[in-house]
């Protein structure tokens, strides 16, 4: 899963429980929705600015893709002699309680799907609900903002 700097799920893929996740991260990278900047010119956006993962996407293979997609790795690299954690909890935690939001959804937590296909169309469609819901309590406090003034 990719999310923006709020936890809003932007690619949402699922796989096999045995799969790892290094060979995920391509294709996430490749369907990265195309985003407007919000500027005046309307300047496009095709890839995030950085990306933030643990340690098992820290391979130097990786951390090269993402390099040439133009983006800012702050992938962990793995086998160095490194203290404990990277520094970057804080951020990775946002990843992780968008994570935790899918238990939300009791479908989702024991997998009664035959195909993986339905099984990702129930992921697709939670992050629609996600996306939905936050942009439900943005919308409150903005008008909860207006009514202040």
């Amino acid at each position: 899963m990719l999310t923006d700097a709020e936890g809003i799920p932007l690619v949402v893929q699922t796989g096999p429980a045995n799969q790892r996740d290094d060979t995920k991260l391509e294709d996430l990278l490749e369907a990265f929705p195309v985003l407007a900047d919000g500027d005046r010119y309307g300047t496009v956006h095709v890839q995030p600015a950085v990306l933030l993962g643990d340690r098992g996407y820290g391979f130097g293979y990786l951390i090269e893709i993402v390099l040439l997609y133009g983006i800012v790795s702050k992938l962990s690299p793995r086998g160095k002699v490194q203290p404990h954690g990277s520094g970057l909890g804080a951020q990775r935690y946002v990843v992780e309680r968008t994570m935790s939001w899918w238990t939300h959804f009791r479908r989702l937590n024991l997998c009664y799907e035959r195909t993986g296909a339905h099984f990702e169309g129930l992921h697709g469609l939670a992050a629609c609900v996600i996306c939905a819901n936050k942009l439900r309590t943005a919308r409150a406090q903005k008008a909860e903002a207006a009514r202040r003034l």
